[in-house]
């Protein structure tokens, strides 16, 4: 469909473009084996993803001792029975956690973005300058001559809060300078234990892609700095799509058979897109159409919804159509789409939710009093929208149903607190 013009405006469903709560069931939406090998990425490139993980893992290690094995990853929690009725709405739901919020180092998914990209950055300068020698370990990288070495050099990135965070914390770690470009609405506590960390803050009165823009300009062409790029990072996508084998490595040990007769509902909150829209193209590769990928946004800022519904020929935003992007979930601020993410798993993403501030506050509260789990706002969106998903997809209701929580486990407890007061 073309996009010349405003007519596509007015195939933005009516719900969406006042702000109202929904579920847009994707028309596109296809059969994987007929969508993958068109794609610009295979199965190859994530498992050589997933294996370059793997040969960090001493560097990691040695950089934050309590990983241990070095290994990034949270755990899959199945919730109680009345829990998981109360998340699906009906009877016998089946529903999983897969635990990002608690995601060990950064709290959040971005770390399985910004510390791979991060890393790669550190992994091309020590072969260039010959760290890393034939049969020489990653964790020559944490010796202080390197650290020294990189300090002369800067990685950046334009965020919300999180993805900086992720950059800030592996970036200090290793000795490069960090500089994040924050939008207007990250929040100030984020802003802030970047600059513990020691990294430059720049904040900006814009949104979340003013920054992205201003970032990407200021390190334009710069030689002794790398830019982390949320929008179009082809690493940062990878790094993600990583992320699929732990989930199904953890299914198969907790006996959950993923099949056509067994079908897999993942929902994924969606800011920009990198972090839900690599997990879906690694989880397509994996589970083909026994897996099912919904993708969560606020009512205020679907801006993948909005872009799919456009199509991809060229970016769209919230603005638009008279949405304002602001959300209480800073991580899903987001006036426009990736459309790296939307043309390559467009087609795979089965359907998205858009929920409201007041249903992320009313289940981040119940999550904590039912379930004691500590969530940011973002983080709780996607359990918004299993009951509505479920209603409204009712073959897939009786599914194994698996929400990946984003981030929330560093939240400083005034935040906490203040979040579980606006429900009341």
């Amino acid at each position: 469909m073309s996009i010349d013009g405003t007519g596509w405006r007015t195939t933005i469903p009516e719900a969406v473009r006042e702000g109202r709560p929904t579920v847009w069931r994707n028309p596109r939406s296809g059969r994987a084996a007929e969508i993958l090998p068109g794609l610009s990425f295979d199965r190859a490139d994530v498992e050589a993803a997933e294996a370059r993980w793997r040969r960090f893992d001493p560097l990691l290690a040695r950089l934050f001792p309590e990983l241990g094995t070095g290994r990034i990853d949270s755990p899959l929690r199945p919730l109680a029975s009345h829990v998981a009725e109360d998340v699906a709405g009906r009877a016998g739901a089946r529903v999983w956690v897969k635990a990002d919020h608690d995601l060990p180092v950064t709290g959040c998914i971005k770390a399985r973005g910004g510390l791979y990209e991060v890393l790669i950055h550190a992994e091309m300068l020590g072969r260039a300058a010959g760290w890393l020698a034939p049969k020489q370990g990653y964790a020559r990288l944490a010796e202080p001559d390197v650290r020294a070495a990189l300090g002369a050099h800067t990685v950046a990135v334009g965020s919300t809060g999180n993805l900086g965070f992720s950059v800030g914390v592996i970036g200090r770690a290793l000795g490069f300078e960090v500089e994040v470009h924050m939008s207007h609405d990250a929040k100030a506590w984020k802003k802030q234990r970047l600059r513990d960390l020691g990294a430059r803050v720049v904040e900006h009165a814009g949104d979340y892609g003013s920054a992205v823009a201003a970032a990407r300009k200021a390190f334009e062409g710069r030689a002794d700095a790398h830019f982390v790029d949320d929008e179009s990072s082809v690493d940062l996508f990878l790094g993600y799509a990583a992320a699929a084998s732990d989930l199904r490595r953890q299914l198969a040990a907790a006996g959950v058979i993923v099949d056509a007769a067994h079908p897999l509902c993942v929902y994924l909150p969606c800011g920009v897109g990198g972090a839900p829209g690599g997990v879906t193209l690694g989880l397509k590769l994996l589970f083909g159409d026994a897996v099912h990928c919904i993708l969560v946004e606020p009512v205020a800022a679907p801006c993948m919804l909005v872009q799919l519904v456009a199509g991809t020929h060229r970016p769209v935003s919230v603005y638009d159509i008279g949405l304002d992007n602001r959300t209480a979930a800073d991580g899903l601020a987001v006036a426009a789409a990736s459309m790296l993410v939307a043309r390559t798993v467009g087609d795979l993403v089965e359907a998205i939710v858009t929920v409201s501030d007041a249903d992320l506050f009313a289940w981040l509260r119940h999550l904590w009093l039912q379930a004691g789990m500590r969530l940011e706002p973002s983080a709780a969106a996607a359990f918004a929208a299993v009951g509505p998903a479920c209603a409204a997809l009712p073959d897939l209701a009786r599914a194994t149903h698996v929400v990946w929580t984003t981030g929330g486990a560093l939240l400083p407890e005034v935040e906490f607190q203040a979040a579980l007061a606006r429900v009341a």
